[in-house]
């Protein structure tokens, strides 16, 4: 009944996405959900060689091939969305019941009870449900975002919605899908089922290569932005954000955002005494304490060494000195452990407040300023240093004497 010319475009560009996506894979392996998006290619492959050998095989065999394996392809479809979004692993005993049961119903309307048009039904019963699933597993992010995960969301769903409403063409012909079928009109039915399958085959693998460039373009960025010790933003990167930041604060009236540098007193030290590998372990001990003190929109970046920086947007200046202060007391009152023993640490931080007019390089000086205003006077402690704009302004308030 299909259409032998379509039947073969769609199993060589099932074959064709399949070798792609396995070389991509082979020397990508950390994209998530590529193997599982070549292994759904492959069986989708599998069902269009069933389909154009379905004259040399027995009926059963062909019918239990091409919902299996059209079944497989949807599920490892979802799979693959769900590794990709980084959901956790699901019982695959579910999924194997259900296409079991599908397999076993086409089989019954097959041999016991011949039925053309339930057929039909079971065998995109499945599928369908499963490329539903997958659309609403990846149409997350913001399509300005991440528009490759709507595009894919969008041809995953629009194929599972015609998959579940394909049967309902046969009610087209000679009415009820219980009564007789016409031959041609079933034959220019399963046309249309092929054609909208191959074309769902395309938007599919433009999909899966979206995807797998938004991974490596996000990747490189996170390169790019992200210290690879501590796992927090790099000098460049907290640049950036704290001008964004500023800019923020000037459009909408407010106060400039509070600027805190962060210094690890005597690294050196430790360095010399516990080895560079542990001292590395207390760099990232003293991200997971400020992280701790620190609100989600707060954003901290590694200056380079050991020197830290944190921009506290929507925050005022008493808030920005507790901050501080906690963090202080926390980094002191929580030794790094060791199996050679904890490592008692302490910082010295240096706190100014952003103002009209100031430029990131600027307001990130004048922190380091009073950071190093703090370990002159004796380390673990907390110095200020007003912005000038402040500063003449505190002058004035004082009254004459």
């Amino acid at each position: 009944m299909h259409s032998p010319t379509l039947v073969i475009l769609a199993a060589i560009l099932s074959a064709l996405v399949t070798a792609v996506l396995f070389a991509m894979w082979h020397f990508n392996r950390n994209i998530p959900g590529l193997r599982l998006w070549m292994l759904s290619y492959f069986f989708a492959f599998v069902f269009g060689v069933g389909l154009l050998a379905r004259g040399q095989l027995p009926e059963v065999v062909s019918v239990v091939l091409s919902q299996g394996s059209v079944s497989l392809a949807a599920y490892l479809c979802l799979l693959g969305a769900r590794a990709y979004m980084g959901r956790r692993t699901v019982w695959h005993g579910y999924a194997a019941v259900a296409i079991g049961a599908l397999v076993l119903l086409a089989v019954y309307f097959t041999v016991v009870r011949p039925h053309l048009g339930m057929r039909f039904v079971f065998a995109g019963l499945g599928a369908g449900v499963f490329f539903l699933l997958t659309a609403r597993t990846l149409a997350h992010g913001g399509i300005g975002l991440v528009p490759a995960r709507y595009m894919f969301a969008a041809a995953a769903g629009g194929h599972g919605l015609f998959l579940l409403l394909r049967p309902l063409l046969f009610t087209l012909g000679d009415g009820p899908m219980d009564g007789p079928l016409n031959a041609t009109v079933v034959a220019q039915i399963s046309q249309f089922v092929v054609l909208e399958s191959l074309v769902a085959l395309l938007l599919l693998a433009f999909g899966t290569l979206m995807l797998a460039n938004e991974f490596i373009t996000s990747e490189l960025r996170h390169l790019a932005e992200v210290d690879p010790l501590t796992n927090v933003f790099n000098r460049r990167a907290f640049l950036t954000l704290l001008d964004k930041a500023m800019s923020h604060a000037q459009r909408t009236a407010g106060g400039g955002p509070p600027v805190l540098v962060i210094d690890l007193d005597h690294f050196k030290k430790v360095n010399d005494t516990w080895g560079h590998q542990c001292g590395d372990e207390v760099l990232r001990h003293f991200v997971l304490l400020a992280n701790r003190c620190l609100r989600r929109e707060d954003v901290l970046g590694r200056l380079g060494g050991e020197e830290f920086a944190i921009v506290l947007p929507n925050a005022g200046y008493e808030g920005a000195c507790i901050v501080a202060e906690r963090l202080c007391a926390m980094v002191a009152a929580q030794p790094m452990p060791t199996a050679r023993g904890p490592i008692a640490l302490t910082v010295s931080i240096g706190v100014t407040l952003c103002t009209a007019g100031d430029t990131p390089d600027a307001a990130l000086q004048r922190a380091d300023e009073a950071m190093y205003l703090a370990k002159k006077r004796g380390r673990n402690r907390v110095e200020v240093v007003q912005a000038p704009e402040r500063a003449v302004a505190a002058a004035n308030a004082v009254p004459a004497l």
